[in-house]
């Protein structure tokens, strides 16, 4: 059963960093990607970073220029540094990853983390 565990979450202030981190574990398989999601209270959950096993990467508009994914594909694990946070990027953070095999897509998501940045 993969399982994927995150860590790193918390409270800082404004303009302060963070550094979440995420291993999916209990697989053989390497991931195709893994990134990080994120939802704040009453809204959708929406796409923060993802990374690929080529090291290929994806960034919301919002937080391009703070935020750096990275990742170790071998591993299965993934990182996300935030710098220069701001209030609005408060929300729980979630941890997804995707495997493709035989034309199947393989979908695995954390627990999530709280992160809080305070004014």
């Amino acid at each position: 059963q993969v399982q994927l565990v995150e860590s790193g979450g918390g409270l800082v202030q404004a303009g302060g960093f963070l550094r979440l981190s995420c291993i999916a574990s209990g697989t053989i398989f390497r991931m195709n990607s893994m990134g990080w999601y994120r939802q704040a209270p009453g809204k959708q959950r929406e796409l923060v970073a993802t990374i690929t096993s080529g090291g290929s990467t994806n960034y919301a508009d919002s937080i391009k220029g703070r935020f750096t994914v990275s990742g170790d594909s071998a591993k299965n694990t993934v990182y996300l540094q935030m710098n220069s946070l701001k209030p609005e990027d408060t929300a729980v953070y979630y941890c997804h990853a995707q495997r493709t095999s035989w034309g199947t897509a393989y979908t695995y998501w954390g627990q999530g983390t709280q992160v809080t940045v305070s004014s």
